[in-house]
């Protein structure tokens, strides 16, 4: 709803234009004068005013500047009876949203206007606040969210973050271990200095020594000239080894020797190069696991998880699946130019049955789709923009049927799988729920019991 100041002479339109913009919901005031116009604009803030250019004591141009000395309304749409080119023409210099003729489509051409100005000033307005908040997220590392768990890693990162013991953040893979990471590293002394993040899965164990250690020229074919690696490359910053669980005992006994000893030897080197960096690891296996099975090195294993963070799965915090959603849907609607401000009710409610197996990254990327095939016109993402692999049955999605290397909550699991179905029988039934029983092949009182177990 907006607040509408509607400014004429003739008490016919004031009634008129009041009439149908109070039907489309908005909070109208009308007066049949500029300097009464002035007054009311000097005590209350409007979000648009539709002004008549010929009025007796002040005219609507006379009115557009006193507005816009005030900068108050956001839009202003002039109206005459009597075109003229010269007067059109000053009046969008002066900043008039539009200036429209009265004929017999006044009504028409005027709904069409305002909600094109209201919708222009909502998106520059959820713009501006995106850019405030991208400003905040930014000093919070990205690290959005409401839940409970959310809130404690926080303020896990808030407490540890001064000292410069090791840190093994866990996680599956998507839930956003590096954006602890960098937390951290920002929340500490450190953060002028580098943050250096390697994936340690993406290199052979050889490559892998080459870019930690560095080397010397000649030390092996190919290197034609001294090179820094990056362990002494983040010296006075943090050092962030993500999936460290893909490393080779031969590499664990190495690292273990630069924590112990704060010392690094470049591949080909005779002397050890004294380093101060803080070490953050992350894996998405289970180390634990993996020292029983003699897959880990328990020295290692221990050197490197003096502070352990646990990062849940999307989908055991669905809290969080709103903000996230959001924050990504005003992120794309911007970075795109789309008008898209909102989901549709429904959407929300499939985002937070799916069990989202690849975590808030397939989240984003679900959202980046929404946006990028949505039109813009409606203002909104419907199901209808989200990806079939969210929206459809999620019994037949073979995603849904992957198991992490770590296990699933299967009785959690299969809850958010009964929810989906129940909200998407309703969907196909219009809300009807004894067709949407009917859909499902059970009877209504067992449809009714569900609804309320997962509060539907």
């Amino acid at each position: 709803m907006a607040r509408l100041l509607i400014v004429d002479d003739e008490k016919s339109i004031c009634q008129m234009l009041e009439i149908v913009f109070r039907k489309e919901g908005h909070f109208v005031e009308t007066v049949s004068s500029g300097q009464a116009a002035k007054k009311k604009i000097d005590s209350q803030v409007y979000d648009l005013v539709i002004s008549d250019i010929r009025m007796p004591d002040l005219n609507g141009i006379d009115l557009l500047e006193f507005v816009r000395e005030t900068r108050n309304p956001a839009a202003f749409i002039l109206i005459t009876a009597v075109p003229e080119v010269k007067t059109a023409i000053r009046a969008l210099n002066l900043g008039a949203y539009q200036y429209v003729i009265k004929t017999d489509k006044l009504i028409e051409e005027l709904r069409h206007t305002v909600n094109r100005a209201l919708h222009e000033l909502a998106l520059r307005e959820e713009n501006a606040r995106l850019r405030r908040e991208m400003l905040r997220v930014f000093a919070l590392n990205n690290i959005i969210g409401q839940s409970r768990q959310i809130q404690s890693i926080l303020e896990m990162v808030r407490t540890v973050a001064p000292a410069t013991s090791t840190v093994l953040i866990t996680g599956e893979s998507g839930t956003g271990k590096e954006l602890v990471a960098r937390a951290i590293h920002e929340a500490s002394l450190r953060r002028e200095k580098p943050f250096i993040s390697i994936n340690c899965g993406a290199f052979p164990e050889t490559l892998l020594e080459s870019e930690l250690f560095g080397y010397l020229k000649g030390s092996f074919t190919g290197a034609d000239a001294n090179r820094k690696g990056i362990i002494e490359s983040a010296t006075g910053g943090t050092l962030f080894l993500d999936e460290i669980g893909e490393t080779s005992p031969a590499m664990q006994v190495k690292l273990l020797r630069v924590l112990q000893e704060r010392m690094v030897r470049p591949l080909g080197g005779a002397a050890d190069i004294s380093i101060d960096v803080r070490l953050i690891a992350s894996t998405n296996r289970d180390l634990k696991r993996m020292v029983a099975e003699g897959q880990f090195r328990e020295d290692f294993y221990y050197r490197i998880s003096v502070i352990p963070i646990h990062v849940p799965p999307l989908r055991e915090r669905p809290d969080d699946i709103d903000p996230l959603a959001r924050h990504f849907l005003r992120k794309f609607a911007l970075q795109m130019g789309k008008s898209v401000l909102d989901f549709d009710p429904d959407v929300m409610d499939v985002l937070k049955a799916y069990p989202w197996p690849g975590n808030v990254r397939e989240l984003e990327n679900a959202v980046e789709h929404a946006v990028a095939v949505s039109n813009g016109q409606s203002g909104r993402v419907g199901l209808a923009q989200l990806p079939q692999s969210v929206t459809g049955a999620a019994g037949t999605d073979e995603t849904a049927a992957q198991i992490p290397k770590e296990g699933l909550d299967f009785a959690g699991r299969m809850a958010q799988i009964e929810k989906q179905y129940l909200l998407a029988a309703l969907r196909s039934a219009e809300g009807i729920r004894t067709r949407a029983a009917d859909l499902l092949r059970m009877s209504y009182r067992s449809f009714r019991h569900y609804a309320k177990k997962y509060d539907i």
